[in-house]
């Protein structure tokens, strides 16, 4: 999982929304049921499971049949006394009762709710970091002997990597170059924990790797699916239809649906982000800003992909007077410290969400040095009168800040290429001037300007100027 500065905010549903998601959820929902059943005359054994005699009982209260019918109900019971919806009130006689917390799945606020599911995930996710002992049940019901030592399982090193995998699925979620809500094929999820970035063309076993995680990966999520987590479509049965051979990752992507397809539900990123959160990492979401100032605002936002950004500001505005909102940003625009040109790019970006009413507000600091050239800027985009016209160094500066700003946005981009380009070609002499502005990137947008731009003999005068600017500068 990348670090935790790069995480972009989550868009998340209103909490009853996603309680009811909660609800619904199968593993949840047969919790519950057990729950609400269980009474005087239900007994557990000394590890809290129901009693084998009670299995039926479960069974035929969860409606279940199959040969997996006695599995699930007993995994239900053990979710139901995890998540505190049943009490163990006597565990030598084995006798259970209702939990406080069931009273909670009711009554209780959406927080409440969801409060009991994150348990229940956090039960469900540590089966998934389980191996499938099938085997060694098999072996042990023959009376043979079992080698633990055989599973060659890190109980941690399983975790970590189911948490690797479903760290890559929120940041495939939430990022905006990512899919969104389309689902994910799993070669590929497999493939962003299993091959290294800087590797060309996979080897075959590092492809092995893919593999074999592919197939941990579909056994488990089929176990978070019924937890509400995951959508999930699994590996094609034909594929293993050889049992002496894993599938490999495909190479025709008509058919890459058939090597599994994985989706996080709106609940599932509601609780990826609390884990991450409980993790220590900063998992913002949009709407965290909206009750906080335009400071916490443009600074928040500045590390926010453009539409997450723009989702957060007009959550922020909405709340506010479109002239107390435009006072609000140009006093927190303010500064000359290194975060400041992202922070003015975002309030010019803020601005432009607020209508005429906001006039006077950026006509007060027509003369204002940091301001004036992005308040003409409005002004002379919304279409208003007697905009006086800008001193050829607020010109400049502006120039400086801006490319400071996107520097700070996206680094060298192409954008930013095309920008230095563009500047350049429309201002002869450009060089000669810019170098004097006094703003405190000057030099550092001079010395991008010269790596960045094509022409040899232009990014020369640029290195130039960026030298004469830090003298000037004193550094």
């Amino acid at each position: 999982m990348s670090d935790s500065s790069t995480l972009p905010p989550a868009r998340l549903r209103p909490e009853a929304e996603l309680a009811r998601d909660a609800l619904s959820a199968p593993v949840l929902a047969r919790a519950a049921r057990l729950a609400r059943w269980a009474g005087p005359g239900t007994r557990v054994d000394a590890g809290g499971g129901l009693v084998e005699e009670q299995l039926p009982a479960a069974v035929e209260q969860l409606g279940l049949s199959g040969d997996d019918a006695a599995a699930h109900a007993s995994e239900a019971w053990r979710i139901a006394v995890d998540t505190g919806l049943v009490e163990i009130t006597d565990e030598e006689a084995g006798t259970v009762a209702a939990g406080e917390d069931l009273a909670l799945l009711t009554g209780g606020s959406p927080q409440d709710v969801l409060g009991v599911w994150l348990t229940a995930l956090e039960a469900v996710l540590a089966d998934a970091s389980v191996p499938d002992l099938d085997d060694l049940v098999d072996a042990m019901a023959e009376g043979g002997e079992v080698d633990l030592s055989s599973l060659d399982w890190d109980p941690d090193a399983e975790s970590e990597f189911l948490d690797g995998v479903l760290g890559n699925l929120y940041l495939l979620t939430v990022g905006e170059e990512g899919p969104g809500d389309a689902p994910v094929p799993l070669p590929a999820l497999a493939a962003s924990v299993i091959v290294p970035s800087d590797m060309g063309e996979p080897s075959n076993e590092v492809l092995e790797q893919v593999s074999d995680a592919m197939m941990r990966l579909d056994d488990q999520f089929r176990l978070l699916e019924p937890v509400g987590l995951v959508e999930y479509q699994p590996v094609d049965e034909a594929l293993m239809a050889d049992a002496d051979e894993e599938p490999a990752a495909p190479v025709d992507e008509a058919d890459v649906t058939r090597y599994g397809m994985v989706r996080l539900t709106p609940l599932g990123l509601y609780g990826l982000r609390a884990r991450l959160l409980d993790a220590g990492f900063e998992a913002p979401a949009v709407g965290d800003l909206a009750d906080k100032g335009a400071d916490a605002l443009l600074d928040g936002t500045a590390p926010f992909p453009p539409a997450a950004a723009h989702a957060e500001t007009e959550l922020w505005l909405a709340g506010r007077s479109p002239l107390d909102a435009a006072r609000e940003l140009l006093a927190a625009a303010r500064g000359s410290d290194t975060g400041a040109p992202l922070r003015r790019l975002r309030c010019q970006q803020a601005l432009s969400l607020v209508g005429a009413e906001a006039e006077p507000a950026l006509r007060e600091v027509l003369d204002d040095a940091e301001l004036g050239g992005l308040a003409r800027v409005w002004l002379t985009e919304h279409g208003a009168r007697d905009v006086p016209a800008p001193p050829q160094e607020m010109v400049f500066w502006l120039t400086i800040d801006t490319v400071a700003a996107q520097l700070a946005a996206e680094g060298n981009s192409e954008e930013l290429r095309a920008l230095v380009e563009g500047l350049a070609r429309q201002h002869s002499g450009f060089f000669d001037t810019v170098w004097r502005i006094e703003h405190p990137a000057t030099p550092e947008v001079l010395e991008a300007m010269g790596r960045l731009h094509p022409d040899k003999k232009v990014a020369k005068e640029a290195r130039k100027a960026a030298f004469k600017a830090r003298s000037q500068q004193g550094g």
